[in-house]
């Protein structure tokens, strides 16, 4: 993964690890009005590609977005608590499970001397979808970020049912009757609601909204 400074290379990144997606699935929702014996065979495919774009760009777009950050140079004190938490939960997890008195004074010092140093965080075990992007899991990861999921809230019976629950009965070698009109439907919910998390993410950046907030000045 290549390293994102500006806020230019964050919004040219997301936009093709949108884009090419994009393409893909509208190929498949294309083929999904055909008429055709073929058609239901596309449905069926498209149904597991949608679901497969839907995990992918989620994640992607979510380890961009800390690429960004961590190249911004801030330290651990300056960023909010969830971004540091990606770096230290090792140690956070040594704190709330050890018994040993040696082990948690280790890990609080490590802590407590981490909060100066510049945030270091290391993108390939920090978003875990699961292999099962549900709503819980989407707003788990959205909250580690620090993104609202009051908006999506309305979309998660979507993607539970709709959209997962339906995935994994193709993944599993159910029958699944769905209709060209209704996987059209389910294309563009899902679409829309990838392309909010990305806006989302383009705003918290531009708006530095991974930074805590500076303290009052009595």
């Amino acid at each position: 993964m290549a390293d994102i400074h500006t806020l230019t290379q964050l919004q040219d990144t997301l936009d093709g690890e949108m884009g090419w997606r994009v393409k893909e699935i509208g190929a498949f929702r294309i083929a999904s009005k055909v008429n055709g014996p073929e058609r239901k065979f596309f449905i069926r495919a498209g149904v597991t590609l949608v679901y497969a774009h839907w995990e992918g760009f989620i994640k992607t777009s979510s380890e961009h977005y800390l690429n960004f950050i961590k190249n911004q140079n801030h330290t651990y004190r300056e960023l909010k608590s969830c971004f540091a938490v990606f770096v230290l939960k090792s140690k956070l997890q040594m704190l709330s499970s050890s018994r040993k008195s040696a082990s948690n004074i280790e890990a609080f010092d490590f802590i407590f001397s981490e909060m100066e140093q510049p945030a270091r965080m290391h993108m390939s075990s920090a978003i875990d979808t699961e292999s099962n992007l549900t709503s819980k899991v989407f707003a788990n990861i959205a909250t580690s970020l620090d993104i609202s999921v009051s908006g999506y809230e309305t979309k998660f019976n979507l993607i539970d049912e709709s959209l997962v629950s339906r995935r994994n009965k193709v993944a599993h070698g159910e029958y699944l009757d769905l209709g060209g009109r209704e996987f059209g439907d389910l294309v563009d919910e899902v679409l829309q609601l990838m392309r909010g998390y990305k806006t989302d993410l383009q705003n918290a950046a531009s708006m530095k909204s991974y930074k805590r907030p500076a303290p009052a000045v009595v």
